[in-house]
């Protein structure tokens, strides 16, 4: 068995019907004189990742197994002298001459249908990774030999023009794509991809209670292969089987969680959008905090009242969120309150600022609240509080935080009492606190229980005040309030698109606080209304995310992540890869003497010579950061086909394309 590791009304047309498959050709066996059908398996092992021919002998002609035989069947086959799974890629293959050939051992299972291993091979290539594994993906999670008879309407005719297109709705933070969802499904089958199992099975709820037929998960990969049913899941979906595939919705495509962390690091919404364009079918991408990576592929862009905004994006002009406009937002974006703490000593002032000791105060009605920090354990960085100096390892290069009352490097190196190695002080202050030691300084401040959740948890706390990682955000279902500790942690951070993804932070925290007034009841007759308030503390309360939040305008981060992203050629505009990993200082070395990777992009070696360019000049090589290096190219083609003509790793190595966080 293979293991698998308000909205606008939009327009969805129906996919039309596919040609049939070509008839199979036939060869004719050396050990065998009647015709046998010649075939490509690719092996299920994740190291070879290459296709070999087999025949189909005449036993499988006069019992009807190759009758069921096609393009993803799932075989068994007999390799290196043992036997293994694998699915068939092609059927009439010529042989080598003079090469003898083995026959198919067993017909297993259905398998993904061409559609599917077409699409398998191109994001093979788009990652830089193994087809074996997107196929175990793509194949159902338990053997299937036949699948459910369905009753598939009859379409209406449709014309022949092409129905694909990309449309970017911009949402209001507190929408769950739900209305969008139904609305693509008003023609037929739809695949409904979102970035977390919670909201898959809430959107799939709504749709079987407005009489969809709602296939959940790849658990329901035959119910999905049969026909007749709207596929919804996670980003793993985007693989699924679907016959009369009519549209395409990704739901929070900016979402982290949408891109998968094994190798090959594979985006759904990027495999999404390759699968309608090939289907021929319309594709929404909807989100608060919309992509570059949407935009650049987008033919239009909506917000959520359906207006039609595609020349704010498309053409950079963009004009300062009006307030009319404004006032459409309000019932969608939570208000905002900044704490600006520019005024407060940056060492002795603390996590919690008075506003926070306030705000608590006025909050003993609210239902919940979250506080976030995004940082783990008791204490990040250690000072001595009489002396002043950081408590670091003995040669200075990597600090101690304090644990079970003994001091311990972040890297495990060394280990040693709680004493300040200077002075010989035993009273350190914590400069930096984890979410373990906040939690016991805001039950002080709350005067009551305190609850702790982190990716580490798997109990979900009970208590009214919850702090936590970012983890919080995504475990916790409703709240009245949200409040971030430390946003500049966040906005500081030594990445990319620190910003975009700051600004994610708050449209989740915006999605949990909702769009709506609570009503809290005091007695019988006597309620206090509560609005959702989105608390953010920092000393840069004029930084563009920060102000985003506060004018519900998120085209002003937009802006500034393109054109950073232009500036410094990050990707959509250009390509990069980073390769970590025991073998990646020996794999970067062997490519930067592989100057024969200008003939792997072959549209560019015209343009080269002529410009008298050097090849090396085509991919950039940084590093190493640690164990990891940064490639990068003005071009994913130049970049993908570099490394698929490289010479192989001996070690192991680590290869993400377009990496999410770095």
């Amino acid at each position: 068995m293979i293991e698998r590791t308000s909205q606008p009304q939009l327009s969805f047309n129906l996919l039309p019907e596919t040609a049939a498959p070509p008839p199979h050709k036939t060869a004719t066996n050396q050990h065998d004189e009647r015709p046998a059908y010649v075939v490509s398996v690719l092996p299920d092992v994740i190291t070879l990742n290459r296709t070999f021919n087999y025949f189909v002998s005449a036993d499988w002609f006069e019992d009807g197994r190759a009758e069921q035989l096609a393009v993803g069947s799932i075989v068994r086959i007999e390799l290196g002298g043992r036997q293994v799974q694998g699915w068939v890629t092609e059927f009439g293959v010529e042989p080598p001459a003079g090469v003898p050939l083995m026959p198919l051992k067993h017909l297993v299972g259905i398998g993904p249908p061409a559609d599917i291993v077409e699409l398998a091979g191109w994001a093979a290539w788009r990652w830089a990774g193994s087809k074996v594994s997107l196929m175990r993906t793509a194949s159902p999670g338990r053997i299937i030999r036949s699948l459910p008879s369905q009753k598939i309407p009859a379409s209406e005719p449709t014309s022949t023009a092409k129905k694909h297109t990309v449309t970017v709705v911009r949402s209001h933070p507190a929408d769950s794509g739900l209305e969008l969802a139904i609305n693509a499904c008003k023609h037929g089958d739809a695949l409904i991809v979102v970035p977390a199992v919670a909201a898959a099975s809430r959107i799939a709820t709504g749709l079987r209670r407005a009489g969809i037929k709602v296939a959940l998960g790849s658990k329901a990969w035959a119910q999905a292969a049969s026909g007749g049913a709207t596929v919804v899941g996670t980003c793993s979906v985007v693989w699924m089987p679907i016959p009369h595939l009519s549209a395409v919705v990704v739901i929070d495509e900016h979402d982290a969680a949408l891109q998968v962390q094994k190798t090959p690091t594979w985006h759904a919404r990027d495999v999404a959008v390759e699968r309608a364009r090939r289907q021929d079918v319309p594709l929404v991408l909807m989100s608060p905090v919309p992509s570059l990576e949407a935009i650049s592929v987008a033919t239009k862009v909506l917000d959520h009242t359906g207006r039609d905004i595609t020349h704010d994006y498309i053409t950079s002009q963009h004009v300062e969120t009006s307030v009319h406009e404004r006032s459409q937002h309000k019932r969608s974006w939570p208000a905002t309150i900044v704490l600006d703490r520019r005024s407060e000593d940056p060492v002795r002032g603390g996590l919690f600022s008075p506003g926070i000791t306030r705000l608590l105060d006025m909050a003993k009605h609210e239902q919940r609240i979250v506080a976030v920090l995004n940082r783990k354990g008791t204490s990040r960085l250690l000072a001595c509080n009489i002396c002043g100096e950081l408590v670091c390892t003995a040669n200075g290069s990597t600090p101690m935080i304090l644990h079970d009352d003994e001091l311990v490097a972040r890297d495990g190196s060394e280990r040693r009492p709680a004493v300040c190695a200077l002075c010989g002080s035993t009273v350190l202050r914590n400069l930096r606190m984890g979410v373990t030691r906040a939690r016991r300084d805001l039950e002080a401040l709350a005067r009551e229980p305190v609850g702790e959740l982190t990716s580490d948890n798997d109990v979900m706390p009970d208590q009214r005040i919850v702090i936590g990682t970012e983890a919080v955000l995504w475990r916790i279902g409703f709240t009245s309030v949200v409040i971030f500790l430390d946003f500049d942690q966040e906005l500081l951070a030594p990445r990319q698109r620190a910003a975009s993804q700051a600004l994610a932070l708050l449209a989740r925290a915006a999605r949990i606080l909702g769009s709506t007034t609570h009503i809290h009841n005091t007695d019988a007759h006597n309620t206090i209304q509560h609005e959702p308030k989105l608390v953010i503390q920092t000393r840069q309360p004029y930084h563009p995310v920060v102000q985003a939040a506060v004018k519900s305008d998120t085209m002003i981060v937009f802006d500034m992540e393109r054109e950073h992203s232009r500036t410094f050629g990050l990707p959509p505009f250009a390509a990069q890869a980073k390769v970590s990993g025991t073998g990646a200082a020996d794999f970067v070395h062997k490519l930067k003497s592989f100057t024969a990777f200008a003939c792997a992009a072959k549209q560019h070696t015209t343009n080269m010579l002529a410009d008298n360019k050097d090849a090396t000049s085509l991919l950039t090589i940084q590093g190493p950061l640690g164990d990891a290096y940064l490639l990068r190219s003005a071009t994913h083609e130049t970049l993908l086909n570099t490394l698929a003509n490289a010479p192989p790793p001996v070690e192991r190595i680590r290869l993400e394309i377009d990496p999410h966080r770095i």
